[in-house]
């Protein structure tokens, strides 16, 4: 894996040691390699060896998924991943028979497993066999029964007969109980999503969220596309977020070739991961002030991120970062004046944020609209494993960047931001927070930035290999996971921040007392989470 290192047999030993104490009995095989721990078990001990291990207490869940190996190995697999301190990942490997394709559900154990495990029933027909809510998550409504993308028997240009069978959306029966259906289709510009309050007056009683409307099929695609090519695919995943999928999926590539890119590459990267960080988190500002009402304020905001977005543009020739990305490295080069033009405009943006910073914190009506509306408490947000800055206005300190590091972020020191309160200010607080750090970051790359090539030529990507990749995009966590085949992925597992995401907005809705139907617009803003990046 590209992150975390382990010396001598010893002190592997130790870790599986330590990992797996009282449960060795059920481990059919281990290794570690690069820092990681990978280990098999059987189907039946899948659920008792999960529970064993989270009870160590500090691991957070980055995935479950399954990949269709029936063809090499006769079985569907599972892997289920977790990050563990000191940038260190455990991956659990079980068989599943294809001839009776079920497991015990995790999700009473793991909270946090809900969706990946739906998203598994839907995509390869694998049961999680007591799960406490079944109903399709990823598959529209009229997908046919029986019918499921990701094996490896259903071609990417299948075709389908579509059935009526109508979403069973929970309902809260009551005297004076009403419900309010929102979506999928908004009047704004937004991408489709259905949401549908339960209210009592205008209080939110109950608040479900049917997304899915928009699946692209980016994981089936992906078979069928070179790696080079797969690195304009990443790009279209979550267009805001398109070159921190980009980097992630190359990666993920580059960890399979074990090969390392060269430092000046690493370093322009960063930056430019950290101007993609710029410009959402300055529009995620302005939509929490527009949305308060304080419109200066948006304006403001706004203002700032279309300079940022000018400024990639400049770099990049493309607002959006797009083209950049390579696998071995980066396609453009900076110069000396890129550099100085960046770091002016950064300078001109601190500046600019103080202001608004002060103006925002003087507003009454900005701060009675923020504060205590739209809470999650530390322990849902890791309960559920939220990622991100969502995660982190809740007290949850992770961040990929700091735990484990990639590309030069390394060589730079930073802060996480994190405060405690869970609502709509500390969000607001949070992202604030991370603009000074990302131009905090980007001023020491611009100072430390080396001399040299800015790609290598990768030419032989082995086939049967995992490549694994984490990155902090602007809205938390991403995730590229592939298996590798014969020049191009077996198997491309992505995981968006918002697929963590979507349910902090029903818990922030329904969470605490107080909160109504005019809040959900500002506690939505406050996430900003993309539609596209979860429906894959």
């Amino acid at each position: 894996m590209l992150q975390g290192a382990m010396d001598g047999p010893s002190e592997r030993n130790e870790f599986i040691d330590t990992l797996t104490a009282g449960l060795k009995q059920m481990i059919l095989s281990s290794e570690i390699e690069r820092g990681n721990c990978t280990i098999s078990v059987k189907l039946e001990n899948l659920s008792d060896f999960i529970a064993g291990i989270v009870k160590l207490g500090d691991l957070d869940l980055v995935s479950i998924h399954a990949s269709d190996e029936r063809q090499a190995r006769e079985v569907f697999r599972l892997y289920t991943i977790f990050s563990m301190p000191a940038s260190k990942f455990i991956t659990i490997v079980t068989d599943v028979d294809p001839a009776k394709p079920s497991f015990k559900s995790l999700t009473p154990i793991v909270y946090a497993a809900n969706w990946y495990e739906r998203e598994i029933k839907d995509m390869f027909g694998i049961i999680p066999e007591g799960h406490p809510d079944p109903r399709s998550l990823v598959l529209w409504d009229s997908w046919p029964e029986g019918t499921y993308p990701l094996r490896k028997d259903f071609t990417w240009n299948t075709k389908v007969s579509p059935v009526q069978t109508p979403y069973p959306f929970r309902r809260v029966d009551g005297e004076g109980v009403f419900e309010i259906p929102v979506g999928p289709v908004h009047a704004g510009i937004i991408e489709p999503g259905h949401f549908r309050f339960s209210v009592a007056g205008e209080p939110i009683i109950n608040l479900e969220i049917r997304l899915g409307y928009v699946h692209k099929g980016i994981e089936k695609l992906s078979e069928q596309m070179s790696y080079n090519k797969g690195v304009s695919l990443a790009e279209c995943i979550s267009g805001d977020n398109g070159f921190a999928h980009a980097i992630a999926y190359c990666q993920a590539i580059e960890d399979i070739a074990d090969v390392d890119i060269p430092a000046r590459a690493r370093y322009i990267r960063t930056i430019l991961l950290e101007c993609e960080r710029l410009y959402n988190l300055f529009r995620d500002v302005a939509g929490i002030n527009l949305v308060t009402g304080f419109n200066p304020g948006a304006q403001y905001a706004y203002s700032m991120q279309e300079e940022m977005m000018q400024l990639n543009d400049f770099l990049t020739g493309s607002r959006f970062l797009r083209g950049d990305a390579r696998v071995g490295g980066v396609i453009r080069d900076f110069g000396k004046d890129d550099l100085l033009k960046i770091k002016e405009k950064l300078d001109k943006f601190k500046e600019d944020l103080d202001i608004l910073v002060d103006m925002d914190t003087r507003m009454p009506s900005f701060l009675d609209r923020t504060k205590t509306t739209g809470v999650i408490t530390k322990k849902i947000a890791k309960d559920l494993d939220f990622v991100g800055p969502v995660a982190r206005a809740s007290g949850i300190d992770r961040d990929v960047r700091r735990d484990h590091p990639y590309a030069a972020y390394r060589d730079v020191h930073f802060d996480v931001i994190i405060k405690q309160d869970g609502d709509v200010h500390s969000r607001y607080l949070v992202k604030v927070g991370e603009i000074y750090q990302s131009m905090n970051i980007v001023a020491q790359l611009i100072e430390k930035m080396p001399d040299g090539p800015i790609s290598i030529s990768i030419d032989n990507v082995p086939e049967g290999k995992i490549g694994f990749s984490l990155v902090e995009a602007p809205r938390g966590e991403l995730m590229h996971w592939i298996l590798s085949g014969k020049d191009k992925p077996f198997r491309h597992k992505i995981r968006d921040p918002s697929f963590n995401n979507w349910l902090a907005i029903e818990q922030a809705a329904i969470g605490f007392v107080g909160n109504i139907v005019p809040d959900f617009p500002l506690i939505n803003k406050s996430m900003n989470l993309s539609y596209s990046g979860n429906d894959l």
